[in-house]
């Protein structure tokens, strides 16, 4: 799975300086410098480089400083990755190219330049945004399929959590975040339920969700 190529990818960047999170704004990986101004690299991960992953990759240089694309390395080296077309076609398009080995040990194959100017400066700020937002990194880079556990889906959580010994009032939830009263109007996931003017529960389906999403927020 692609997943299998997330940590040993995001330590590497990490090696590089920058703040690593998965699963952010569709893309695999995100990683933040702790500069000023913020420096974004992107990774996308394949099992295996292919077109599509050049494709993925050109799509997020819109709202990036740097991308890269990683994937397995062939075991018998007859990957894209000995493609010497492959591999000038990513230095001709800026992208970074890395092979990640069974061991999981990650090589630099193309270097990361970028010649390409960003044009989506809303999305890239909103990329950010969610980044910083997020608390820690509780989404696999590369997951498909499955809820990807968000800055609001944690928020969410952490309104559900406090109101599962009883009803409390938006002010009360403050603490838990500043955005409390939205969530508990907006009840996206259907989690709460108003039981009085101004007062608000736990729904059913917000004491499943606790037990379905036990991981620490």
């Amino acid at each position: 799975m692609e997943t299998s190529l997330y940590l040993p990818v995001k330590t590497f960047l990490e090696s590089a300086g920058y703040t690593v999170k998965g699963e952010i704004g569709r893309c695999d990986l995100v990683g933040l410098s702790e500069g000023d101004p913020t420096v974004v690299v992107i990774c996308e991960l394949k099992l295996a480089f292919n077109l599509e992953l050049i494709l993925q990759a050109v799509d997020r240089a819109a709202v990036s400083d740097e991308v890269w694309i990683a994937a397995r390395i062939s075991a018998k080296g007859r990957g894209r990755e000995g493609d010497k077309r492959y591999r000038d076609l990513c230095r001709r398009l800026g992208l970074g190219m890395l092979g990640v080995s069974d061991k999981g040990e990650v090589s630099i194959l193309v270097s990361s330049v970028s010649p390409m100017p960003r044009t989506n400066p809303k999305r890239r700020t909103r990329l950010v945004r969610e980044h910083r937002k997020r608390i820690g990194d509780p989404a696999l880079g590369g997951s498909t399929k499955v809820p990807i556990m968000t800055a609001y889906r944690q928020q969410a959580l952490a309104c559900a959590a406090a109101l599962a010994d009883g009803p409390l009032r938006p002010r009360d939830l403050k603490t838990v975040t500043v955005t409390a009263g939205q969530i508990l109007l907006k009840n996206y996931y259907g989690w709460f339920e108003k039981v009085d003017k101004g007062l608000y529960g736990l729904s059913d389906s917000g004491a499943e969700a606790l037990k379905t999403w036990q991981k620490p927020l």
